[in-house]
């Protein structure tokens, strides 16, 4: 059984799948969605959790710096709310401070173009927040 692990932006979703050990990330796709219907996300959502036969499903809250939270707080408790009731799977929320941050600066580091970023920047925040959780011994 693998965790899903899920960077939630307005347009678009991270997406990375554990090992079945549970030491690793990966990432998986970036899928592009509407925010204000959860049902564009889906079914591709439920074919990932099938294909990978997921177990747990962790989702990035973003928090300030000061760890309060803000809007984009509100729409990723909704979004693992929703992803909960859907799919009947436990769903995590996991602090995602500097993950995008962090995800951009290892893309320049490999002088990665501005175009190419933008495509995979979700899906490597996504790893990032699923290897922290998972390096936090969840």
């Amino acid at each position: 059984m693998k965790i899903l692990g899920l960077d939630v932006g307005e347009k678009t979703i991270g997406v990375a799948v554990s090992d079945a050990l549970h030491f690793t990330a990966q990432g998986i796709e970036t899928i592009k969605w509407d925010e204000s219907d959860y049902r564009t996300a889906l079914p591709r959502l439920k074919e990932i959790i099938g294909e990978h036969d997921i177990s747990k499903i962790v989702v990035g809250l973003p928090k300030n710096m000061n760890g309060t939270e803000g809007e984009r707080a509100n729409s990723s408790r909704e979004f693992a709310s929703h992803m909960e009731h859907e799919y009947e799977l436990p769903v995590v929320l996991w602090d995602e401070r500097l993950t995008t941050m962090a995800a951009e600066r290892v893309l320049l580091e490999a002088d990665m173009s501005r175009k190419k970023r933008k495509k995979v920047i979700d899906k490597m925040a996504a790893v990032m927040i699923l290897q922290s959780y998972l390096d936090a011994g969840h």
